[in-house]
């Protein structure tokens, strides 16, 4: 029975992790607006997303369809994976970020992404501020629609069980 609660339940529980992670790098960009050299950063919400539903089996929205196929989902603005972090000691960091969840698998996320910039800055700072900002409120708003869809379904649960017993 429980089985069958959280396979309902991980599309939206996925989702919101992503969702969740996503804020954290945009606030951390916007954060790091003034900082010389920093690199905006971002995850492609849709395959993060696929591939968190692929590890945890789940299916997307009660459909019964399989997790191969890309979701259509809102893309981030100007990303590109084709970067990495070059170490040149041996205590640097290796450029990649493993996100604990709460309520999904505890893997990394994807491949963290560099924004491509439309107008590079003189101290080598990625950051516009105003797509940033737009991502933070979009990102934002799609989390709180996430969180509306969840209650929905635990509320219908809920009826559900209480109407039967």
């Amino acid at each position: 029975m429980l089985d069958k609660l959280d396979q309902a339940l991980a599309f939206g529980r996925e989702a919101l992790d992503v969702r969740a992670y996503r804020q954290e790098l945009l606030s951390s960009n916007i954060a790091n607006a003034d900082t010389p050299g920093y690199k905006a950063r971002d995850v492609d919400f849709a395959s993060s997303l696929a591939g968190a539903l692929k590890k945890t089996g789940a299916t997307t929205a009660g459909s019964g369809a399989s997790n191969t196929a890309p979701l259509a989902m809102a893309q981030p603005v100007s990303v590109s994976s084709g970067m990495s972090m070059a170490t040149t000691a041996r205590g640097h960091m290796a450029g990649t970020a493993t996100l604990q969840t709460t309520g999904g698998s505890a893997d990394d996320y994807g491949r963290l992404a560099y924004r491509v910039p439309a107008q590079p800055s003189l101290d080598g700072n990625t950051v516009d501020l105003d797509r940033e900002r737009v991502q933070f409120a979009d990102n934002a708003l799609h989390f709180e629609a996430g969180m509306t869809v969840i209650s929905g379904q635990i509320k219908s649960m809920l009826s559900a069980i209480t109407t039967n017993t």
